[in-house]
């Protein structure tokens, strides 16, 4: 069940109400140019294997994708490596559609299965092949972010955006929560249980909390130097990883040590006491054990850059993996040999998921970012190719015979060869700027700019100029005090970069600011050369526009609010309502906006916002974008997770894809 926001639906219906100005319309259409097809659709855009949660029990794997809806689970024998069963989560009773489960445990013979964007939990049994919807631990937008099973069979579920520890007793359906663990907490990212507590990694304060599972007391464990994403347990101890640091701790919270660590996003003990991790964001196997000083690299990424969703020991030296790309490996401890095998090869069911991102080379082809993928559509001959990127692209820009991706979760810059799909880094951005939104290039100086939040509870985004040949950065954070960067545009010749804030920054600590701003920053000089707060209270910009003296500006948490802002005076000059957010982009001459909510839009700007397109689905993952063919109206884009091609001509009435 998709949310349908009422709000958004009457603005909608006033803006497809409102007349073009006069002053703004273009020529008129040649006769008939509005009657014949106007929607072009060329299948799925992206198609993924991707997964997020993975379990073990008995030599058999179960993992869950992200992204496609419904969300598979799969059934993997790691004899055969090969997929076995898989069934699909059924939407439940809560507004909003199961996209994933990132969250999963094995307990009395079922599977259980914590989802999201709606924080549900579900159970699948082995032996039946029966799936349950179980229970809804809040509304959509909610993730149920990790699952731990008690020895004796309770199911403890950490969720976001409450902060909460819940319990769920599959014996009675019963169901509670241990309250607030910590003030202004909002994820509980990983948990343990054994046969007293529930040790609970929160992600924002970077506590490690123990709660009784009797009575309910909570205590923290230990303070970590930045969110705990973590937690495992060791014999008598609790190990979690907080940064670049592992914590290691009895579990009565007596004994803290630390150890120096590369940021670690899987932890396995082996019955010798040796713990092995994976590291972000390279994907390299390091060892520990209690009393080390640090962490040591034992063994080369099994799979380069990729997140690992679950180790396993499975056997003698063996040490296995499940990959957030959609892979499974198996590494030799003893030789340092890996193996690796992509889960659609080994027969998971692929499906379509919500798009990253979008890049149009014309006359040549349509790059479309999923997750830990590229898609190319070849416009020449119509065939379609998908290699791997180690992440996810959220925003693309092309420089001559490259493209460059900005990369999340780990900030990199990716150099992609339009011409053999051959991959290049540009390193890293750093300086804690995990989420790169926006990438322009600048033909005048020969630099990439990338616009940048930071993860957690920080509020400083960045603004990085980085050198397309050399891969040098100059990272000016907290380039805009308290704010992160979610969009940035180019003016080439006078050498302005102009930037658009987000005062909830990483989000989890409270904004300093109340209004997001608008800067100019001189890319000679290297310094903002004034800011301003267009709108007060309105706290994010999700994409700014420079055109003709004029800034055009849409705001994220604000019910789709645009503005243009008069370069000369600094002062508002027009603004008004969308359905929702999205990305600007200018043609020929006009600007256009494509939008979340209401069932997907695109508009035109000018005094108004004139609809140009309705129905288009609200499947971007990032935010709806259009990418014109030069010379002509026709626009790239999506149409629910199907790849088209839009005829958005301005005096044409709005189009509206026909229904599937």
């Amino acid at each position: 069940m998709r949310a349908f926001s009422a709000i958004a639906a009457a603005v909608l219906a006033l803006a497809l109400a409102a007349p073009l100005p006069s002053h703004a319309a273009p020529p008129g259409p040649k006769p008939g140019r509005c009657d014949g097809t106007r929607v072009e659709t060329f299948g799925p855009a992206s198609v993924t294997g991707a997964i997020v949660g993975a379990a073990v029990q008995d030599d058999h794997a179960y993992v869950v994708t992200r992204g496609q809806k419904p969300p598979v689970l799969a059934e993997i024998n790691l004899s055969t490596r090969k997929v076995v069963r898989s069934v699909t989560l059924p939407d439940g009773p809560a507004t909003g559609e199961p996209e994933g489960g990132w969250a999963t445990a094995i307990s009395g013979g079922k599977v259980y299965v914590g989802t999201y964007p709606v924080p549900d939990l579900y159970s699948f049994d082995l032996a039946t092949g029966e799936v349950k919807h179980l229970h809804s631990f809040g509304r959509s937008g909610g993730f149920v972010w990790s699952l731990a099973a008690a020895p004796d069979g309770k199911l403890y579920a950490g969720t976001y955006p409450d902060g909460r520890v819940w319990e769920y007793d599959p014996a009675t359906a019963g169901v509670r929560n241990f309250g607030v663990l910590a003030a202004g907490e909002r994820y509980v990212r990983a948990l343990a249980a054994d046969a007293t507590h529930v040790y609970a990694g929160l992600l924002d304060k970077g506590k490690l909390m123990a709660i009784n599972r009797q009575d309910g007391t909570v205590r923290q464990l230990a303070q970590g130097t930045g969110g705990i994403g973590v937690v495992a347990e060791h014999g008598d101890r609790v190990l979690a990883v907080s940064g670049s640091t592992l914590i290691d701790v009895r579990k009565d919270g007596s004994d803290l040590r630390t150890a120096a660590s590369a940021p670690l996003d899987a932890l396995v003990s082996a019955p010798d006491g040796t713990v092995y991790g994976t590291s972000r964001p390279d994907g390299a196997v390091h060892r520990y054990r209690t009393g080390d000083a640090a962490t040591t690299r034992v063994a080369d990424p099994p799979s380069q850059e990729d997140e690992t969703r679950r180790l396993v020991l499975t056997g003698a030296g063996t040490l296995t993996g499940f990959s957030g790309s959609g892979g499974m490996w198996w590494l030799d401890l003893r030789t340092g040999k890996s193996e690796f095998t992509d889960l659609i090869d080994a027969g998971l069911p692929a499906g379509a998921e919500r798009v990253q991102s979008m890049l149009l080379v014309p006359n040549r082809a349509v790059y479309i970012g999923g997750h830990f993928s590229m898609e190319v559509r070849d416009l020449r001959t119509g065939k379609q190719r998908r290699f791997r990127v180690p992440g996810e692209p959220k925003d693309l820009v092309r420089r001559g015979n490259k493209i460059y991706a900005a990369i999340y979760p780990s900030g990199q810059i990716l150099e992609i060869d339009i011409r053999t799909d051959k991959l290049r880094s540009l390193g890293y951005l750093g300086h804690d700027q995990a989420r790169p939104w926006d990438i322009e290039y600048d033909p005048v100086r020969d630099k990439l700019l990338v616009a940048s939040a930071p993860l957690g509870a920080r509020l400083n985004g960045a603004l990085s100029i980085v050198d397309p040949d050399t891969g040098a950065k100059d990272v000016y954070v907290g380039v805009m005090p308290d704010q992160s960067l979610m969009s940035l545009s180019l003016d080439a010749v006078r050498g302005i970069v102009y930037l658009g804030g987000d005062v909830l920054g990483g989000g989890g600590t409270p904004p300093t600011r109340t209004a997001a701003s608008i800067a100019a920053f001189d890319l000679k000089r290297r310094q903002i050369l004034w800011q301003v707060e267009p709108v007060a209270d309105f706290r994010t910009f999700q994409d700014i526009k420079v055109h003709r003296g004029l800034i055009y500006g849409v705001y994220k948490r604000n019910s789709g609010a645009w503005i243009a802002l008069d370069l000369a005076t600094r002062t508002v000059k027009h603004q008004g309502a969308l359905s929702g957010y999205g990305e600007l982009t200018v043609h020929r001459g006009r600007v256009f906006t494509s939008a979340f909510f209401g069932g997907g839009n695109a508009y035109l700007l000018d005094t108004e916002a004139k609809p140009v397109a309705a129905g288009l689905g609200d499947d971007w993952y990032t935010n709806p974008q259009l990418h014109f063919e030069p010379g002509s109206w026709k626009a790239w884009a999506l149409v629910g997770r199907t790849l088209a091609r839009l005829d958005l001509t301005p005096t044409c009435p709005p189009l509206t894809p026909p229904t599937p």
